[in-house]
């Protein structure tokens, strides 16, 4: 049996495949298992509001409205903070829509207050979710850094169903298709692919 690794250009080549394939499988492992027409897990969490704690039930909020539940990594992170500035900048248009915003993540009560000011203008809450719970409960913990939430976006209707979920590390398409989704729901009662 032949264990010698390649060498050369065929060497370049097997390292490429090892990488594609590694990406891809994380890419995988990436995706939310939550789907559209699963049942949202209710939760209850401390959140900060323009840097105030209050109490927060999923339940009341869907009482009246969609809600859009986000999932992101780390606060004050670059990616985080673009999206918690387009989650704001785009309220009054979920606003329009019925919908309420939430953003979730395992940072501390401490800093979600200073987020919640700073990054997510006061305008929409973020929760602390430090044992992980809602993030387990929705799929969206980092698998190659479990520490951490993934970047999951889900629209929950007010029956508690999910109408539709986004999964992308990338946070610049997460606002823009869950307004889609939420429009395209309003219109017919059902979600089409952004």
């Amino acid at each position: 049996m032949d264990t010698k690794l390649p060498s050369g250009n065929a060497m370049n080549a097997w390292s490429r495949t090892v990488v594609f394939c590694g990406l891809s499988l994380l890419g995988g492992l990436a995706q939310a298992a939550l789907d559209i027409g699963e049942t949202a897990p209710e939760f209850t969490a401390k959140v900060a509001l323009a840097g105030n704690v209050q109490s927060y039930s999923l339940r009341d909020e869907l009482s009246r409205g969609p809600v859009v539940l986000y999932f992101f990594p780390s606060a004050f992170s670059v990616g985080c903070s673009i999206e918690a500035h387009e989650f704001a900048e785009a309220l009054d248009d979920y606003k329009a829509l019925g919908a309420s915003v939430v953003g979730v993540s395992r940072d501390d009560l401490e800093t979600q207050k200073k987020f919640s000011v700073q990054e997510c203008r006061g305008k929409f809450p973020v929760a602390s979710d430090a044992d992980q719970s809602i993030m387990k409960a929705y799929d969206a913990v980092l698998h190659f850094r479990p520490d951490y939430a993934n970047r999951v976006s889900y629209v929950i209707a007010p029956n508690g169903k999910i109408i539709y979920q986004y999964t992308s590390l990338n946070p610049m398409k997460h606002v823009s298709n869950t307004l889609t989704a939420l429009r395209n729901w309003a219109k017919t009662g059902m979600v089409q692919a952004p």
